[in-house]
């Protein structure tokens, strides 16, 4: 019973990452989410001097976390971070939120403003389908060496490449190539980064 409770669980799991439509109210995975809230409540209490904690936390709780990462608190997250993958020495400040019913992916040596929003998950624009209370999610990549700046909200399936700036306040709504300065709402890229 409990081999087929665990099976159970991975199912519903590869259903949420696949990209496609599903139930995100399934009890389990409330079940599963609930818990996560759990361990990001404690992460969030941690004080100044518990680096240690708040490092065990990351490491036990996000898919992979490098080294040297450093997230301000407090830090919003649906899933507490369970499918967050963060680079070496990277940076978070404070009021981060994410919407991590999909992937969220972080190269190495990437700088984040304070709140800044990413939301991997997406709900239809057919109102029968929404009703249903269905979503999909579709990943979020940030390449190494982004800086993105505070209030920067970072919509579903986009992916910002390697070295780019994302300027204060901009929503991003598209993928941003390497080497760019882009802001807006929606973002666009302004120049390169040499300019």
């Amino acid at each position: 019973m409990k081999k087929e409770k665990e099976e159970n669980k991975m199912s519903v799991v590869d259903d949420m990452l696949s990209g496609k439509l599903y139930d995100p109210g399934t009890p389990e995975l409330k079940a599963m989410q609930k818990e996560c809230m759990r361990r990001l409540e404690v992460f969030n209490s941690y004080g100044a001097d518990d680096k240690e904690k708040k490092k065990k936390f990351m490491a036990e709780q996000f898919a992979c976390c490098g080294e040297g990462c450093h997230i301000e608190l407090p830090f919003r997250a649906n899933w507490g971070g369970k499918f967050l993958s963060l680079g070496d020495r990277v940076y978070i400040n404070f009021n981060w939120t994410i919407v991590d019913d999909g992937p969220i992916t972080i190269g190495n040596d990437v700088q984040i403003g304070p709140n800044v929003t990413m939301t991997t998950a997406n709900h239809p624009i057919d109102p029968e389908l929404r009703k249903k209370g269905l979503q999909t999610n579709h990943a979020i990549v940030i390449e190494d060496n982004v800086w993105i700046g505070a209030n920067v909200v970072v919509l579903p399936g986009v992916r910002i490449g390697k070295n780019s700036v994302i300027g204060a306040g901009s929503v991003v709504t598209k993928d941003v190539p390497p080497n760019v300065v882009a802001f807006g709402n929606p973002c666009r890229v302004q120049r390169s980064v040499d300019e």
